[in-house]
């Protein structure tokens, strides 16, 4: 009889502890937030917002940041199913268009991607004061083979667009030509950093 009790309590045991293994996810369809990342051997740091619109396929990301002594500022605007890239310069109502031929790819945690630990931002003494975030080791592949690795971290994320606007290019950028796809350039949300 013992047996029969023990049996179930096991299996529930066993049961609960793989349910609670994390897993990795894609972000919302809608999503804005801020990011820092570090490229290790290019000694290369950004500092970028963001806004991503996994429904109609679009990115804008404001980045400045530093590589060596050089300091820059990129406004960049992905239109993946128009296959548009803008490159936009406000200072000079200028911007550079160029033809977007990357299919577009999920912000999320990669494939090959492994956990590495779990930690409480905040307070975990009382309860809703912290919170739980996972966080994740692996490679983003982009295209032609290419393997990037870089630390980021993302905060300041909200879920939604404050903006729709955000998508679209300005006026000044209406009479531009479309160039031809560059060969090494803002093929996608990660290639940006």
């Amino acid at each position: 009889m013992k047996i029969l009790f023990l049996i179930p309590v096991c299996l529930s045991l066993i049961l609960s502890s793989c349910a609670q293994k994390p897993e990795p996810c894609k972000s919302p369809p809608l999503l804005e937030g801020t990011l820092t990342a570090f490229i290790p051997g290019h000694h290369l740091r950004v500092f970028e917002k963001f806004s991503y619109d996994a429904f109609g396929q679009n990115v804008r990301v404001l980045a400045a940041g530093k590589e060596g002594n050089q300091t820059f500022f990129v406004d960049r605007l992905l239109l993946f199913r128009e296959g548009v890239s803008y490159e936009i310069h406000y200072h000079n109502q200028t911007c550079i268009k160029t033809a977007l031929k990357e299919p577009f790819r999920h912000i999320g945690v990669p494939h090959d991607a492994h956990f590495l630990n779990q930690m409480v931002l905040g307070s975990s003494s009382l309860p809703g004061q912290g919170l739980l975030v996972n966080n994740w080791n692996g490679t983003v592949e982009e295209t032609q083979g290419n393997v990037r690795r870089y630390a980021a971290c993302f905060f300041d994320l909200v879920e939604g667009i404050e903006d729709p606007n955000v998508f679209i290019p300005p006026s000044f950028c209406d009479s531009v030509e479309v160039l031809p796809a560059k060969g090494v350039g803002a093929r996608s949300f990660t290639s940006l950093l």
